[in-house]
């Protein structure tokens, strides 16, 4: 991956529906020669996919929570297709720690939320943090940051 990738991937993470003309004008290269790049980047599972930011509180989700969940590794292949099967689960994380689940969870309230967690203490011990704010909100890597090799 050389300067010009890294240069597509930056301007495709801050906006992904952004025309191949204006990538090409961005990068220097004909627009035949960026999709070629964009295809050469998928292939190679680099770009895995493209995603839509939505604004959660417009459509009613008010409450964003982390939910940390303590699961016995025997409870797994339950839980598996449970938590997959909750549409107001945006993201499930086997972790390290005292739990071993880290849910982030969308609801338009805490009555909703508190059902949710009363579902999930079948599986186990849960914490929960409710989030007030988010300074800094999801974004893509830094492709152009060097990373250390050890020698």
């Amino acid at each position: 991956m050389d300067k010009i990738d890294k240069k597509i991937i930056t301007l495709l993470q801050q906006n992904a529906r952004m025309p191949l003309k204006a990538l090409a004008e961005n990068v220097f290269l004909s627009s035949p020669a960026v999709s070629a790049r964009i295809e050469r980047l998928e292939k190679e599972e680099i770009i895995e996919g493209y995603e839509v930011k939505i604004n959660q509180l417009k459509l009613g989700y008010h409450i964003t929570a982390f939910i940390n969940l303590e699961v016995a590794p025997v409870q797994k292949p339950d839980f598996y297709p449970f938590i997959k099967s909750c549409p107001n689960v945006v993201e499930c994380n086997c972790v390290t720690g005292n739990y071993s689940m880290l849910l982030k969870v969308m609801f338009p309230s805490t009555m909703e939320l508190d059902t949710f967690i009363g579902q999930l203490q079948k599986f186990g011990r849960t914490s929960t943090q409710i989030v007030f704010s988010t300074p800094v909100a999801p974004r893509g890597i830094d492709v152009n940051q060097e990373i250390p090799t050890d020698n």
